[in-house]
């Protein structure tokens, strides 16, 4: 079958204008609650809706991220037509924390993290009833989005991961002492705090980041940060760090009993997880489809737009097929 060409609506070129018209209307308009995920953490989450939508896409972002940094993503989504929601997970973005400091990047186990996603896609999404339920995942997302797949395939009707962490891009030796350090790190800390080299959250500019290389998208996201503090997130805990080894190698072994269509998108400068590991996921999955961005960074959907544009044809090319 071959592809349908979309027109993707947001671009660089328009990208300040929209920002402080359409989807600045779009954003203050977006509904907005508050569920209590496993073990009583308050959960932040946001929509976008229109009454006449039919299907919906669930956001899972990642590792110091939130829902406040997928505008445009959002807004390209819904003005595809689709119900767009989102939540924080625990201990980032709006959502309770769960350290002394704030800014530590940690979670007790993976597990709750995917606890937290069910709970939300039973007492948020199962009530709306839409015909099609898709997921979109980015990084840690990917992983807590492929576990979650692994238990509740018969949640989605398709998913698409997004640069997944089904691994954490590493030389040789790091592969072998950076999880027995971090245990150990973790054992010795008297409470969760930064693994070694890791600290509080710093604003690296554009030219020393490896997530992106459109200037405006990266600056526009950190700006976030800027103007709301609270969202900050620094460095992960030596516990975040080996509990995420061990979640990765989870989505590797559990990625045969995944029954839903996925579509993961690999970035080929990604310098932040292992593409290895992505390719690995797909050889034990027949119903994954792996498709490479060659000169694209981390975060693909904030790519430039030669890049970005043709991520988001192939992902709702992807939607419409499953």
């Amino acid at each position: 079958m071959s592809e349908r060409d979309y027109a993707i609506v947001t671009n660089e070129r328009d990208f300040a204008h929209l920002m402080h018209t359409d989807i600045a209307t779009m954003w203050s308009q977006r509904q907005q609650g508050e569920f209590t995920g496993l073990h009583g953490v308050p959960i932040r989450w946001i929509s976008v809706t229109k009454p006449h939508h039919t299907r919906a896409i669930v956001l899972l972002t990642g590792r110091n991220e939130t829902f406040w940094k997928y505008q445009e993503v959002i807004y390209e989504l819904f003005e595809q037509g689709f119900d767009v929601y989102a939540h924080d997970h625990r201990g980032q973005g709006e959502s309770g924390r769960l350290t002394h400091d704030p800014e530590v990047g940690y979670v007790a186990e993976f597990n709750d993290y995917v606890k937290d996603v069910h709970i939300f896609m039973q007492k948020v999404l199962a009530p709306k009833e839409y015909q099609q339920t898709f997921m979109l995942a980015h990084s840690m997302g990917g992983t807590i989005g492929a576990l979650y797949l692994a238990q509740h395939s018969h949640m989605f009707t398709g998913a698409v991961l997004n640069a997944p962490m089904f691994g954490i891009r590493m030389n040789w030796l790091e592969q072998r002492l950076v999880k027995p350090l971090a245990k150990l790190v973790d054992t010795i800390q008297r409470q969760p705090s930064y693994f070694l080299g890791k600290n509080s959250y710093k604003n690296k500019p554009f030219k020393q980041n490896d997530q992106t290389q459109s200037q405006l998208r990266y600056e526009w996201f950190k700006h976030i940060y800027v103007m709301q503090p609270h969202l900050k997130i620094g460095g992960a805990s030596a516990h975040w760090v080996w509990k995420a080894l061990d979640a990765s190698n989870e989505c590797l072994r559990q990625a045969s009993e995944i029954k839903t269509p996925v579509l993961v998108f690999q970035a080929g400068l990604d310098s932040i997880v292992d593409n290895k590991a992505q390719r690995q996921f797909c050889e034990k999955n027949p119903l994954c489809q792996l498709s490479k961005m060659e000169k694209g960074f981390h975060e693909l959907l904030m790519e430039k737009d030669a890049t970005r544009h043709r991520v988001f044809a192939k992902m709702l090319n992807f939607f419409e097929a499953c």
